[in-house]
């Protein structure tokens, strides 16, 4: 993928152009084809053509947006690969999601005192949360 460009640079690179094709079969997804191209519009034959996939997983939240890189050198491989490409990057995003809620559902809460005068909730020593003590 392209490296993030420093934002204060507003000048666009003459010798890094892509023109994006979209195609889609209008029932699984669909591939941008990023293809090479000179400042006059050109093809670049020195640069391959770049192709993503892009797909849907539906979660409690809505469908949630995925794209991932497919090895091709052509639309035809792009498409014949999609599929496996598809599976990899929604295990992938599951995954993440996963461990995105594995790592909410284990934090650590510390209850606030509600004790008024009561000492606020503070443990002996007036160190907060009782017996449990943090690192």
């Amino acid at each position: 993928m392209a490296e993030r460009p420093d934002p204060r640079d507003t000048q666009m690179d003459a010798t890094a152009l892509w023109r994006e094709e979209i195609y889609t079969d209008r029932k699984v997804g669909t591939i941008r084809a990023m293809q090479p191209v000179g400042a006059d519009g050109t093809a670049d034959a020195k640069r391959q053509p770049i192709y993503v996939g892009e797909a849907q997983i539906m979660t409690s939240m809505g469908p949630l947006p995925v794209s991932f890189e497919i090895e091709a050198a052509t639309l035809a491989e792009a498409v014949a690969n999609y599929g496996a490409a598809a599976q990899v990057a929604v295990e992938r995003t599951v995954k993440e999601l996963q461990d995105l809620r594995r790592q909410a559902a284990s934090g650590l809460v510390i209850p606030q005192g509600a004790g008024g005068g009561m000492g606020g909730g503070f443990g002996p020593g007036g160190i907060p949360g009782g017996k449990i003590q943090l690192p």
